[in-house]
């Protein structure tokens, strides 16, 4: 007589294995089996227990032969080797050797998972497009309270009186010699389909639109960003806005195929929900604008200074559904960095840039290189009183907008820029023991730089600083123009070219 053991007794009692032997007589469980008989009830719920920990093991087996890294991205200089180029693609305006918002981008973190039903099916790509196209109308975001505590030409350190408006002009002047003598320009320069760039166009719109695109990422990613939209959304062929990306088509867009477009850009989630919804706002300005300037009853704000030619052209771009923000040129440069601070994703660095360059307002934006140098250079307070606001790139630009006279500010942001991502000892992610740094720094002998990597400049690299500088002989005692925030070399680690990303605030 056979000899029954408990496997033997267990086999006919598991569908999951007769399933598993025979896939082609498969069946769904969506209603549970038959009961099992007494004899084999206990080996068939091991049975189970065991075919259920199968089933979850992973259909694909890990990677063994790569490691996971434990180390922060570092951010690389965006530079192509040419020295002469301008901050935020400004072409090669300096003649001698020597933008977001581009420094490094911060992946997001993955999205938690949430748990399927076991019923649950996935959506074929059927069902996403009918989703798609059964799509309500966008609903119009709400203006976001800026939640900066900042008052535009207010200091938030009204008792600390540096920088002077001398200590401004000699640092121009230092940095002219190395980095070459920084204008103004008279024009803006038209728009370029291939480079982001930090605000340096006509358009107010395009120059905010490409400021976002622009923050937290390099000159590089931001470009290919936007050459992203062009080539998913193309450019208005003809009438008033001919050239210009088509910005309703990108307003009407489901999010995932303007993420699509800008994803190689990093941060392209947040990223194009913000634009998004900067159009969806800027579109209802639009209109509401065209309706009061119909009515001629109400005037929009700015309309006053508006000559009647514009305000046709206005109306006719809000006819054709042009999406527009060309109306905050009407608007002071304090009321236009507001209005832009209510529009998702922006924040002070982002408006400021596009005041300094696209509405050509004197503005001083303040981004991770002009925050680490006012540091150096002790613009800003190292202990705040009690009751002011912590020192950061904020509060950073609130003061020295305040501080530094209007005919520094364009030269100083450039200037700034280029030595903190050229010089060799004034870049955060460089120390004592970093190539170059025998090279020296035409400003030695006025900053004091923060973290012990840096060192703090030796008594012997000030003076020949300044010497270099055609600066009067004087002890280091009496140069105290370098009580910058800080000491912690956890300030530069922290900063590591990383800037935080402008989002809204929390309402």
């Amino acid at each position: 007589m056979a000899r029954t053991t408990r496997s033997s007794a267990a086999k006919p009692a598991s569908p999951l294995r007769n399933q598993r032997a025979n896939p082609t007589d498969a069946t769904q469980l969506s209603s549970p089996p038959a009961t099992p008989g007494p004899a084999a009830s206990k080996a068939s719920s091991k049975s189970k227990a065991s075919s259920a920990i199968k089933s979850k093991a992973p259909t694909t087996p890990a990677n063994k032969g790569r490691k996971r890294s434990n180390h922060h991205q570092v951010k690389q200089e965006d530079d192509d080797g040419d020295i002469n180029s301008l901050p935020h693609n400004l072409g090669t305006a300096l003649p001698t050797p020597g933008g977001d918002d581009g420094e490094a981008y911060q992946e997001e973190p993955p999205k938690k998972r949430s748990r399927k039903s076991a019923k649950s099916e996935p959506a074929t790509d059927q069902d996403v497009k009918l989703e798609d196209e059964d799509e309500e109308p966008k609903k119009t975001p709400k203006a976001k309270k800026t939640g900066y505590g900042l008052t535009p030409g207010i200091s938030p350190y009204p008792d600390y009186m540096r920088p002077t408006p001398e200590e401004c002009a000699e640092v121009v002047r230092l940095l002219e010699k190395v980095h070459g003598k920084v204008v103004v320009p008279k024009a803006v320069p038209p728009p370029s389909l291939d480079v982001a760039g930090c605000g340096e166009v006509p358009s107010v719109l395009d120059a905010l639109i490409r400021t976002r695109l622009s923050a937290n990422t390099t000159n590089k990613n931001s470009s290919t960003a936007f050459q992203g939209l062009v080539k998913r959304f193309g450019v208005i062929k003809d009438g008033i806005g001919k050239g210009s990306v088509d910005w309703d088509a990108v307003r009407r867009a489901p999010q995932k195929e303007v993420f699509k477009a800008i994803e190689r850009g990093g941060l392209a989630n947040v990223k194009s929900k913000s634009i998004q919804e900067i159009l969806q706002m800027a579109y209802e300005e639009n209109q509401a604008r065209k309706s009061e300037l119909l009515s001629l009853s109400t005037n929009p704000a700015g309309a006053d200074n508006e000559a009647t030619a514009e305000k046709n052209a206005e109306i006719e771009k809000a006819s054709q559904n042009i999406i527009s923000l060309d109306h905050l040129h009407l608007l002071s440069t304090n009321d236009a960095i507001e209005k832009m601070l209510t529009y998702p994703g922006i924040g002070p660095k982002t408006a400021s840039c596009v005041a300094l360059f696209c509405l050509q307002r004197p503005s001083f934006a303040v981004d991770t290189h002009v925050f680490r140098l006012c540091q150096y250079l002790g613009w800003l307070p190292k202990k705040p009183k009690k009751g002011e606001p912590k020192v950061d790139r904020n509060t950073a630009y609130s003061h020295c907008d305040v501080r530094i006279p209007d005919d520094f500010k364009y030269p100083l942001h450039q200037l700034l820029i280029k030595h903190g991502k050229t010089c060799p000892r004034c870049r955060a992610i460089t120390g004592q023991t970093s190539a170059d740094w025998d090279k020296g720094c035409p400003i030695e002998h006025i900053v004091q730089r923060h973290g012990a990597k840096k060192g703090g400049g030796s008594t012997k690299d000030k003076k020949k600083a300044r010497e270099a500088a055609g600066a009067d002989s004087q002890s280091d005692d009496d140069l105290d123009v370098a009580d910058v925030s800080g000491g912690e070399e956890q300030h530069d680690a922290a900063e590591s070219e990383l800037s935080e990303l402008e989002s809204e605030p929390e309402a």
